[in-house]
């Protein structure tokens, strides 16, 4: 494996410099390109951005690996020599590694004879919005290809570096964003008597929904409504004409989902009524829950003793590789890059996100133990 370090390591460096977000990593694109063609590989483009390798094996059957390519907005606060070189867009969260390792992965395997499977490299545009994932899976690749089986992984500040971690069944969950405003009557606040105050029917619809999750799922259930912005009012002693509210919506189904956003809108219709404003409400599903298969997990088990393995937990965050998971059977995996040594501790999403190249080669070293195991597709 260490032969692979320099390479996988000029790989994160260059894709670090060079963050861009969705359906617009033409950079990106051109980079990984010019690396799998130089390795000897035809690359093909996808969603406009997007890139994919395929590569026959003695099987038509196919084993998919999947990274994903995009950043995000933010303007990068570190200060290593390979910082971003587009102002204000910053890789910070690891899909410059998740990349490398995928690229690394696939000059690993101009070593290899003939393989036993056939082999479908992504590289995916939009992870961090709107999910390139659907759109990939609208093209009909999985089923052009014959894939049956489909892996991933996330870097994780949360879990010490080199940590690999994974669980079978519900593991991410799915994402709802919802938008609210209550419209009432503004007046003087001296004189509420000649208003429609709407932020007390604002209170009451908060305080009504943490019933929707302790009284109306199954204990057995997880599941969360959080808002996390509103605004409202001007000035102290003005009683505003209306109140907006934003927020998400995480759980393990649809069904809970579309049972959640079914309550919310009935409390809205009955705040409405009992004090007479209007609450406009706008609710948007985005990704589905990722549902890792069992039985590929417990093929993953009988090798997890090369790896620095721990069984994970159900985590409310989201991701579109949920959408391969409603094709075909996938698994999804965390792999710790936390060092405290090296100061690399912070979260994901963070300006000052960072981490040590030569944690990836574990990400290589997974998806190489999951190409040999040999399971019937």
């Amino acid at each position: 494996m260490n032969f692979l370090l320099k390479d996988i390591t000029k790989y994160r460096q260059d894709l670090h410099k060079i963050p861009e977000v969705g359906f617009k990593e033409f950079k990106t694109q051109k980079y990984i390109l010019e690396n799998l063609e130089k390795m000897g590989y035809s690359p093909f483009t996808i969603c406009e951005t997007g890139v994919y390798v395929y590569i026959p094996g003695n099987k038509s059957e196919c084993k998919a690996f999947r990274a994903d390519i995009d950043a995000l907005p933010i303007e990068e606060n570190n200060s290593c020599d390979f910082v971003s070189t587009h102002k204000g867009f910053m890789h910070a969260c690891g899909h410059d590694g998740h990349a490398a390792t995928l690229l690394a992965f696939a000059k690993y395997l101009t070593t290899l004879d003939k393989t036993e499977y056939s082999i479908l490299l992504i590289f995916q545009p939009a992870e961090e919005g709107p999910g390139g994932a659907k759109f990939i899976c609208e093209t009909g690749l999985l089923e052009k290809y014959k894939v049956k089986e489909i892996y991933s992984f996330h870097l994780f500040p949360d879990l010490k570096e080199g940590v690999i971690s994974t669980k079978p069944g519900p593991f991410f969950a799915q994402a709802t964003e919802f938008d609210c405003s209550i419209i009432g009557k503004g007046g003087h606040g001296g004189m509420p008597q000649k208003t429609n105050d709407p932020l007390i029917p604002f209170t009451k619809t908060i305080d009504s929904y943490q019933s929707i999750i302790s009284r109306n799922l199954s204990p057995f259930n997880a599941g969360v409504i959080t808002v996390g912005k509103f605004l409202g009012g001007t000035v102290r002693n003005i009683i505003p004409n209306s109140l907006d509210f934003y927020g998400t919506i995480r759980t393990y189904s649809q069904e809970d989902t579309e049972y959640i956003i079914k309550r919310m809108k009935e409390i809205h219709r009955g705040i409405e009524i009992s004090f007479n404003v209007k609450i406009n409400d706008e609710f948007r599903v985005l990704y589905p829950p990722i549902i890792n298969d069992e039985n590929l997990y417990n093929k993953f088990l009988k090798f997890s003793n090369n790896f620095n393995f721990i069984q994970g937990e159900a985590l409310a965050l989201a991701e579109d590789f949920a959408f391969y998971q409603e094709k075909v059977p996938g698994l999804f995996f965390l792999l710790g890059t936390r060092n405290e040594d090296k100061n690399f501790i912070s979260p994901l999403h963070s300006s000052s996100f960072n981490f040590d190249e030569k944690v990836l080669l574990e990400g290589v070293k997974l998806f190489m133990k999951l190409l040999e195991e040999k399971n019937e597709l």
